[in-house]
């Protein structure tokens, strides 16, 4: 079983809800997302493991069991071309769960008309593999779900 941390404070939402077909369809895995509280910050690694990719609005972790974790920072971000990120690691660093990955500020993100929530994804899980779905308000770092 894989503890996945909120790489975010904010408020924990379904996947469901999130406003991109890709995540709340399922279409990379299930998992949850995080409305993110709007103030600068940090989005931490999820899981212990390997960056094994780092863009400035997302990145993938994998454990040593072979579990990767994805880490959205906003929807349609991909578009800012890294715009208001701060990366602080680099792809191939091994990282431990609560270390900082990104810097940036969901507040920019929103005042530029793109939604800040992020989808935490649990990569190529089957169905019913993600249990135990944090509810309400999480700080960076707290237990988001449950991958079995």
């Amino acid at each position: 079983m894989t503890t996945v941390l909120a790489p975010v404070a904010g408020a924990a939402v379904s996947l469901e809800s999130v406003p991109d077909p890709v995540f709340s369809g399922g279409m990379v895995g299930p998992g949850a997302a995080i409305d993110p509280a709007r103030e600068p910050g940090r989005a931490i690694s999820p899981i212990a493991g390997k960056i094994v990719k780092l863009h400035p609005h997302a990145f993938v972790v994998v454990g040593d069991d072979g579990r990767g974790v994805l880490v959205h920072l906003g929807i349609d971000t991909v578009q800012l071309r890294g715009e208001g990120f701060e990366l602080l690691a680099a792809e191939g660093d091994r990282v431990r769960a609560g270390q900082p990955v990104v810097a940036w500020n969901p507040a920019e993100i929103e005042a530029g008309g793109r939604c800040p929530v992020c989808p935490v994804v649990a990569l190529d899980a089957p169905e019913g593999a993600v249990t135990g779905m944090a509810e309400g308000a999480v700080s960076a770092g707290d237990e988001l779900f449950q991958w079995r």
